[in-house]
């Protein structure tokens, strides 16, 4: 007698508004041109509407979405407002940089699963809008360098928190002269998310084929807990759409 199919789950993607993103790869520290030795945060990011930018320092979650600085009595948050619009850049304003030098290793490079991080940044849209992003990130050093480095991305829409992870694959799919095939019958378009490795590799036709006959993903052979079929999408910042996980 063969042995049981694995047991694979299958889910569809739900839509959700995202009015602002971070761009989390262009996340840097730069030089404060006013104080030697300090430093200033940087980022690109997308917004559909105006809101507000907050920095938090050595922040800690207190309730749903609410930070707390655990070093205010010498680094205060500081707020800064924004309007919409795309690939916009922010980098704090000079003189209110960073003296990262005064603060132990231990305080600055936290793992992931920390309750202090070294750095939050909150942006919140306009109060009608209701919607907030928080990406909380440590730092690394690399070649004597300190940079920042995003733990893990945050999301409150409508009163419900989401975890933020890339999907490997999905950004194919928006370029017109890649290949976008399903990876195993190279014929029909990839609409299906291995889940927890996050490949976007395969067909609908083809996903169901798979749970009948292995649990290892196509891509990189890790086992397969869930399938997540991804619905067919535009530019994320052009309808304001993302994607997350939702945590209870």
């Amino acid at each position: 007698m063969p042995p049981p199919s694995p047991y694979i789950v299958y889910q569809k993607a739900v839509t959700i508004r995202n009015d602002t993103n971070l761009k989390k790869e262009t996340l840097t520290l730069e030089p404060d041109p006013v104080n030697p030795g300090r430093f200033l945060v940087a980022f690109t990011f997308d917004t559909l509407v105006s809101g507000r930018i907050t920095l938090v320092f050595f922040a800690k979650e207190v309730g749903e979405f609410q930070l707390t600085a655990t070093k205010a009595d010498t680094l205060q948050p500081i707020t800064f407002g924004f309007e919409k619009g795309l690939g916009r850049k922010f980098i704090q304003p000079s003189g209110t940089g960073v003296d990262l030098s005064v603060f132990e290793d231990s305080e600055l490079f936290k793992e992931a699963n920390t309750d202090v991080f070294p750095l939050a940044i909150k942006m919140e849209t306009a109060p009608e809008e209701g919607s907030m992003q928080i990406t909380l990130v440590t730092y690394v050093k690399e070649e004597g360098e300190i940079k920042p480095s995003v733990i893990k991305q945050l999301l409150s829409v409508n009163g419900n928190r989401y975890e933020l992870f890339d999907i490997y694959g999905i950004g194919d799919t928006l370029d017109e002269d890649a290949r976008k095939e399903c990876v195993i019958c190279l014929s029909e378009p990839r609409d299906m998310t291995v889940l927890p490795c996050r490949h976007m590799c395969m067909c609908g036709g083809c996903a169901k084929e798979l749970r009948s006959q292995t649990n290892l993903c196509p891509v990189c052979r890790q086992p397969v807990e869930r399938l997540l079929k991804i619905p067919k999408r535009v530019k994320a910042m052009e309808d304001g759409n993302g994607y997350g996980d939702e945590q209870n």
